[in-house]
């Protein structure tokens, strides 16, 4: 019974499209809302380095664990001269990113939470959220941002 109220509650309390898990997105500069979310469950039984083909990139390490297919798919229809990619978890997380120029990984964009930004060539992104220990899974969102942040971070595409 305290589990249906709360479900209830929190199916109220949110907008329907927020619930939706592993969401694919196709956006375009200027898109709104700014920050786009999407959610998803990290982790995965592949090591990440597995996936990106490496153990680092420019953009950090390749670490934690994710699943054989992408979490999500962003597909992005122009050019973008800043974008970012933020994951927000309760638990520790990784990141994988693969797309037009290459394949990007990181760890710690802020605190413990993983995030790739730069600028981004228009084209289909596979993106992986991995978790530190194999088929460990986790929540999730992902903010998607065109508005660059005062202190965005050690690592930038």
């Amino acid at each position: 019974m305290i589990t249906s109220v709360l479900l209830n509650t929190l199916t109220q309390a949110q907008p329907a499209q927020s619930q939706t898990m592993f969401e694919n997105v196709t956006i375009r500069p200027k898109f709104s809302p700014d920050p786009m979310i999407i959610r998803g469950i990290s982790g995965g039984s592949v090591p990440a380095t597995q996936m990106a083909g490496r153990k680092e990139t420019p953009t950090g390490p390749c670490v934690g664990f994710v699943d054989e297919a992408p979490n999500h798919t962003i597909n992005l229809k122009a050019f973008f001269n800043y974008l970012s990619l933020q994951v927000e978890s309760p638990q520790d997380t990784t990141i994988v990113v693969s797309g037009p120029g290459g394949t990007w990984c990181n760890d710690d964009f802020q605190g413990k939470n993983p995030g790739i930004a730069g600028q981004w060539q228009p084209g289909a992104y596979k993106v992986w959220v991995g978790s530190y220990k194999q088929n460990n899974f986790d929540p999730y969102i992902i903010k998607m941002s065109e508005v660059r942040l005062l202190n965005p971070g050690p690592y930038r595409r």
